[in-house]
């Protein structure tokens, strides 16, 4: 579902040594590390082939906020600490630590990728990295596809990511417009509650 992208060659000085190309593990921990913020316009369908779309706010560590298109009442937002799903429709709030979600692996470039990650068979000008914590499989496994790109933070851009579940349930998100390390404020991770005033629990 990710389209390849045909990259320009590079011209190359024949004199010059070649320095070694890093593993693709380390170059994918150098573009998480490298990325401090991205906006992006997403779509993402569920198992049943159901789409919505809307834009993607992200600030590391650990914050974002995936703010769907009109008329639908959802919204998922990282402060930092938790990862909070807001249904407006039914005033319900739920929350984990961001940790444990799906999205650690980005939302985090602390994390040693080789302890729960692993490079996967893709296109030419893709790298597929499958992530998945042993000690939880209960958050199923979330594969991260990145395009190869010169001129993106460490030669590699985010373009989505499939996440399967426990119970082999998978859903996708595509990424488009992406624009890395852009001002993105704080403000941007806040959110109301829906919830009487006096339960918050």
């Amino acid at each position: 579902m990710f389209r390849a992208i045909a990259l320009a060659p590079i011209a190359l000085v024949a004199a010059a040594p070649l320095a070694a190309a890093p593993a693709p593990l380390d170059q994918v921990s150098q573009h998480l590390r490298a990325v401090t913020s991205m906006t992006a316009n997403f779509t993402q369908t569920d198992r049943t082939g159901k789409a919505l779309t809307g834009t993607l706010s992200l600030k590391r560590p650990g914050k974002v906020r995936f703010q769907y298109q009109p008329g639908v009442p959802l919204l998922i937002v990282g402060d930092g600490s938790r990862l909070t799903m807001i249904d407006y429709s039914v005033k319900q709030v739920s929350s984990w630590p961001v940790g444990g979600s799906p999205l650690g692996v980005l939302l985090d470039p602390s994390k040693d990728l080789t302890r729960f990650a692993k490079v996967v068979p893709g296109a030419p000008d893709e790298l597929l990295v499958e992530a998945r914590d042993p000690k939880h499989p209960e958050f199923g496994v979330t594969t991260l596809a990145f395009q190869r790109n010169a001129g993106a933070p460490a030669g590699l851009s985010l373009q989505g990511w499939i996440t399967r579940d426990a119970q082999g349930n998978r859903s996708s998100v595509m990424l488009t417009n992406q624009r890395f390390n852009v001002p993105v404020s704080d403000g941007t991770f806040r959110w109301r509650d829906p919830r009487p005033r006096g339960r918050t629990g």
